[in-house]
């Protein structure tokens, strides 16, 4: 599987999508906006992370307003919160083949 995970408003996904021909290279784009991830989803990009933390931007708008900067984030605690709010996802995110690359590094995909 060939996917990218992003955010169509986000000005660094377009600027990476361009960068590496994303549709030019037949991969399939999901707008995490428009269609949320699903559990199984967030739960195969944890198997090729290694940790649903590695997933987790502490950049969302979200993050300092709920105070989630003043807590200890348990593993649960990282795959709740990005299923529940869509800019907790660092982003983009590609999976290509069984390897995943999530931020500037979907650059080496």
């Amino acid at each position: 599987m060939n996917k990218i995970y992003h955010l169509s408003t986000c000005g660094t996904c377009k600027k990476i999508l361009e960068e590496i021909k994303a549709k030019d290279r037949g991969f399939e784009l999901q707008d995490i906006k428009k269609e949320k991830i699903t559990p199984e989803q967030l739960d195969e990009m944890k198997a090729l992370a290694g940790s649903y933390e590695a997933l987790f931007s502490r950049r969302s708008q979200q993050y300092r307003p709920m105070g989630l900067h003043e807590k200890e984030l348990t593993e649960n605690d990282y795959r709740s919160l990005i299923l529940q709010e869509y800019s907790f996802l660092k982003r983009p995110v590609a999976i290509v083949g069984d390897r995943i690359y999530i931020g500037a590094e979907v650059r080496q995909a």
